[in-house]
């Protein structure tokens, strides 16, 4: 894999050794971001969090949080790639600069669902003892119908005791414990949730200081403008929550997911989201000698087609266990091909043999086998055809000339299969 499958459409956003792309897959023709790193000129650190991102975003597997497609070094440019899903809408930052431009607030309903759907990200990592570190309304992504998706997992982190005691993030949505540079959990995240809901309401963070140092101070302190009057007692009171300085004192997922103000608005079904398609934790990705090695201990990739999900080739792999499925489709296969061999006469020029035959089964067998490939049918002329092979045949079919007990060489195992019934 490299980025010439890949055909890019434009640049979405710019980094200091990283950029962003917008990107259409030429296999299956569909739109993709695709963030390239140059990993060689990051530092130790730096590479272990780029590798990290992979590591976390291929471990969810969430509506959401942004989804992890695949990711590969590619040499020609000798960049990291990851490819990820991309998003119509935009982002949170660009919204609210839109709002500005216009003059208007967002509705209130609209926030509301963005609470409902951060709050539901978040559990996804939370769940996971994953902290993102950097939640950001630049970092809050919008589909085309409104739904918000979480991204840029670069600074993430697995809190393997519960805590972390390292300064990052975006000062704006830094909590208090990170600025005093204490020991700080999930609820960190939820002070920055707190802070991209108050901007997305008031259209402008609510910590705003002329320096780092007055910054500080009113972090430390809590204060802040109270929201725009035009919003309900539910969302001032709601972000106060949020927005409290004593982090035991501030609500976790499933407690804000429990909220009166938040069941009234989503429903039970909607804002309790099934843990049941969040996967484990992947293992550390341990960074090579040689980064031409990475691509091998990198994850699956994990588009929706089938054929690229798998790391195997699309052929068959393995008989399948339910005889009489196996039984059917063989009769189906040996019938197309005695009918494509009855017809040949009426071709006017020989067949492209470049890629194999549209069977009708296709569908099903690509839906049941694995995108399992049939075996291609060979014509030496216009006039005659010749069916599949004798030796392919027998390989394909284990079980079944197990099944009807056939016994003879290759080529009477072959006739016999491909006889009129």
């Amino acid at each position: 894999m490299s980025l010439k499958d890949f055909k890019v459409v434009k640049r979405l956003g710019d980094g200091s050794y990283s950029k962003v792309l917008q990107v259409v897959r030429h296999s299956d023709n569909q739109v993709y971001a695709l963030k390239q790193v140059h990993i060689a000129k990051l530092n130790e650190k730096e590479q272990r969090n780029a590798v990290n991102e992979i590591r976390i975003l291929a471990s969810i597997s969430h509506p959401n949080v942004i989804s992890y497609k695949q990711a590969f070094f590619d040499q020609e440019s000798q960049t990291l790639c990851i490819v990820m899903e991309y998003c119509e809408g935009g982002d949170l930052y660009q919204k609210i600069q839109q709002q500005i431009r216009k003059g208007k607030y967002m509705s209130e309903a609209f926030i509301w669902n963005l609470v409902i759907d951060m709050v539901n990200g978040l559990k996804a990592l939370h769940d996971l003892n994953i902290l993102h570190r950097d939640l950001k309304s630049a970092n809050v992504f919008l589909t085309r119908d409104g739904k918000a998706k979480l991204g840029d997992m670069n600074v993430s982190k697995v809190a393997k005791m519960g805590l972390l005691h390292t300064q990052t993030g975006t000062p704006y949505y830094a909590s208090p414990e990170v600025w005093k540079d204490v020991p700080y959990d999930t609820k960190s995240d939820i002070w920055s949730l707190g802070c991209v809901i108050y901007e997305a309401a008031s259209l402008k963070p609510p910590f705003r200081a002329e320096d780092m140092k007055g910054l500080y101070r009113r972090v430390i302190k809590g204060e802040y403008p109270p929201l725009p009057k035009n919003f309900s007692t539910d969302l001032h009171e709601f972000t106060a929550k949020l927005l409290r300085t004593e982090p035991k004192l501030r609500p976790s997922c499933n407690q804000i997911l429990g909220l009166s103000s938040i069941a009234r608005r989503s429903g039970v079904e909607e804002s309790k989201f099934d843990s049941t398609e969040t996967i484990s934790l992947l293992n550390t990705i341990r960074l090579p000698k040689s980064f031409k090695e990475i691509s091998k201990k990198l994850p699956k990739s994990k588009y929706t087609d089938s054929v690229a999900s798998s790391s195997e080739p699309a052929s068959f792999k393995k008989p399948p266990t339910n005889l009489a499925k196996f039984s059917m489709i063989s009769k189906n296969l040996s019938k197309k091909i005695i009918h494509s061999r009855d017809q040949s006469h009426k071709l006017s020029k020989p067949r492209d043999t470049s890629e194999p035959p549209r069977l009708k089964k296709d569908a099903f067998l690509r839906d049941n086998y694995g995108a399992l490939k049939l075996p291609r049918m060979k014509y030496p002329n216009s006039r005659s055809r010749r069916a599949l092979s004798p030796d392919k045949l027998y390989k394909c079919l284990p079980e079944y000339l197990d099944s009807k007990k056939i016994n003879g060489n290759r080529s009477q195992i072959g006739n016999a299969l491909l006889a009129p019934k």
